[in-house]
């Protein structure tokens, strides 16, 4: 079979949709009671890291980098969910997929990442346990999921307590204009109004 060349990019308006069927394709219901979408519900992920693996126009794979803090303030990252379409998925995509995100979210100047993830997995990819130990989900987590890598030497030192999403919020319609927009396109009577 010929397959077009996969590429990994930035997320576009046009992958909303396609991105959201692979992560219910992959996660099914149980991906929104997660603690992980505690941190990243009512949130836009951190700004230039969200990426796509793509094959011509279909969506083949996600990662999301969010925007957290430690209990005592650090910034940090949070990865995930990282998603490749069942068909793809041993073409090494999510591990393309990770590197990807680390690169970019070193370049952009971030001290470090957390995700609760397989260390199996993801120790290939410099995360582990070790500094995350104090640190805790809203919500039920294993502890041993709870992985952190360094982008910044240090970074991760002293981090302790409650993980908090700290990113952009996301834009909430304002009802009135809503209305106010729905009542304007309707169509005029036919026989005009009258003031009383």
């Amino acid at each position: 079979m010929n397959r077009t060349m996969i590429q990994i990019r930035h997320e576009r308006l046009a992958d909303i949709d396609a991105r959201e069927a692979l992560l219910d394709a992959a996660f099914g219901e149980s991906r929104y009671r997660k603690s992980s979408e505690r941190l990243r519900e009512d949130r836009l992920p951190a700004e230039g890291l969200s990426f796509i693996a793509a094959e011509g126009r279909q969506v083949i794979g996600t990662a999301r980098l969010w925007n957290i803090a430690c209990g005592n303030g650090q910034p940090a990252l949070l990865l995930g969910p990282v998603a490749v379409a069942e068909d793809r998925r041993s073409l090494g995509l999510g591990g393309a997929l990770v590197r990807r995100a680390i690169q970019a979210a070193r370049k952009l100047g971030y001290g470090a990442i957390l995700l609760v993830g397989n260390a199996d997995y993801y120790s290939r990819f410099g995360f582990t346990a070790e500094k995350s130990g104090a640190l805790w989900m809203p919500g039920p987590f294993e502890r041993h999921r709870l992985l952190g890598r360094e982008l910044k030497a240090g970074a991760l030192n002293g981090a302790r307590g409650m993980i908090a999403p700290a990113g952009r919020l996301q834009p909430v319609p304002d009802l009135a204009a809503l209305v106010a927009q729905a009542v304007g396109a309707r169509p005029a009577s036919r026989h005009g109004t009258r003031a009383a």
